[in-house]
């Protein structure tokens, strides 16, 4: 392994305590890091909420309860979490290697053109690869984008830095609703697979970070100090990075397996509830995505009440915490059957409130790795839940009955608890006052 760099704290240039006091490249990087979370939630939850009826047509179905859109449907989605989780590894590892700004570029890029040409699939494996290289860049722009600010912002601002990338996580799922809600009135039927060109936007954002936004001065110090010759990924389960890597890795796996079983099959399961009390079925996609707007609405909220409890516990007891209130909302959501009115316009935003813990995890990781390993430590370890939740949601989805998902939705609260019982044993200790 080369022996990381490390650099001095009297070599530090004072934090900014005011925004005034921030510089123009912590302005840019900040911008870039935003906009392109901003796009991933838009491209994340556009097949989210046209799955049921894209599906359906892409098979030649007659109904959404054919046990072969439920079955092609999870199959897309798994594969969507597949490449969340490789594409996290894979330019995770770039990020270290290339640089945070080139990466980033990367990662839009690779979404944005794989997002549009959804719309064009006529079969639906054709879906699953064009969504599967689609989350390679989603997966691999987290991790880029979090150590990019990690690197560039005040440390003290991070809880509030993640409560505000990840309300541009929200805002791009929102505009992702609006984008669907408002389509839905304006294009014919079964047109929904043109919402998809939306996505394709994003990829104008990737000019203006190669032009814009450097490399931090952390990394390129970093770069010089090893001679261009960081350490390997390999060197993620070595030595005392290695106990970092499995208790992240783990708590990751349980907590984005629950959230995103959650995210994919509420929607669906909302549907079916519409459409048995008595909701014309013009008027059901509408619904639903309101309905997902209000969740990810709430979840803004949810994001500073995160930063906020942090700052007064720390961000080991603040996931503990948090993980207990989304498996505990989940369990009283889905533990008997409720009406649509019940779960849409309580329960499921109750839970989107405490999905504002995900926002803690993009300050609180990447400092846990030594800088040349901290986009593929960062990548790999939270993407890596991205595998659990793809098996889950094939598995989940098979065994759950025809067209009722509450059951399966039911267990997300056990994955979710469970995911609070491993965040006790967290680590705290940070690489940035010892190696970068």
């Amino acid at each position: 392994m080369t022996a990381p760099a490390v650099v001095s704290p009297s070599t530090r240039p004072k934090e900014a305590t005011h925004l005034r006091e921030l510089s123009p490249q912590q302005w840019k990087s900040g911008a870039a890091a935003w906009l392109g979370w901003l796009f991933d939630g838009l491209e994340l939850h556009l097949y989210t909420l046209i799955a049921a009826p894209l599906v359906l047509q892409l098979l030649h179905a007659t109904s959404t309860a054919d046990p072969a859109v439920k079955e092609k449907s999870a199959y897309i989605q798994a594969a969507f979490l597949l490449g969340w989780a490789v594409g996290g590894a894979f330019f995770g590892r770039l990020g270290d290697v290339l640089g945070r700004s080139r990466a980033l570029a990367l990662t839009i890029l690779t979404y944005a053109l794989f997002t549009g040409l959804c719309a064009f699939a006529q079969t639906w494996w054709q879906l699953m690869i064009f969504r599967f290289i689609a989350a390679l860049g989603i997966g691999g722009e987290w991790a880029v984008g979090a150590s990019l600010l990690t690197e560039t912002w005040p440390k003290a601002w991070r809880p509030w830095i993640a409560a505000m990338l990840q309300t541009g996580v929200n805002i791009g799922i929102l505009l992702g609703a609006v984008v669907v809600t408002v389509l839905s009135l304006v294009l014919p039927p079964n047109a929904e697979r043109w919402v998809f060109l939306v996505g394709v936007l994003p990829a104008l954002l990737v000019f203006w970070i190669r032009r814009h936004v450097p490399e931090p001065e952390a990394w390129q110090q970093a770069e010089t100090a090893v001679h261009h010759r960081p350490p390997g990924a390999g060197d993620l389960f070595r030595g005392a990075v290695l106990g970092t890597t499995v208790k992240t890795t783990l708590v990751c796996a349980l907590g984005l397996s629950a959230w995103w079983l959650f995210m994919f099959w509420h929607p669906q399961h909302l549907r079916r509830l519409a459409g048995a009390e008595g909701i014309p079925a013009a008027d059901v996609t509408r619904y639903v995505s309101t309905a997902f707007f209000l969740v990810n609405f709430v979840a803004i909220v949810g994001n500073f009440a995160a930063g906020w409890l942090a700052r007064r516990v720390g961000n080991r007891l603040a996931i503990v915490w948090l993980f207990a209130g989304l498996g505990l909302a989940m369990i009283g959501g889905f533990a008997v059957p409720r009406t649509f009115a019940e779960l849409a316009w309580f329960w499921c935003p109750l839970m989107g409130f405490f999905s504002g813990l995900f926002a803690l995890f993009t300050m609180y990781m990447p400092p846990l790795f030594p800088t040349l390993l901290r986009t593929t430590g960062a990548g790999f370890c939270y993407n890596i839940g991205r595998v659990a939740a793809a098996v889950a949601s094939v598995v989940f989805g098979l065994f759950a009955p025809v067209g009722d998902f509450r059951g399966a939705l039911l267990w997300t609260g056990a994955l979710a608890l469970a995911a609070s019982a491993a965040s006790i044993v967290l680590p705290e200790r940070t690489y940035e006052n010892e190696a970068t």
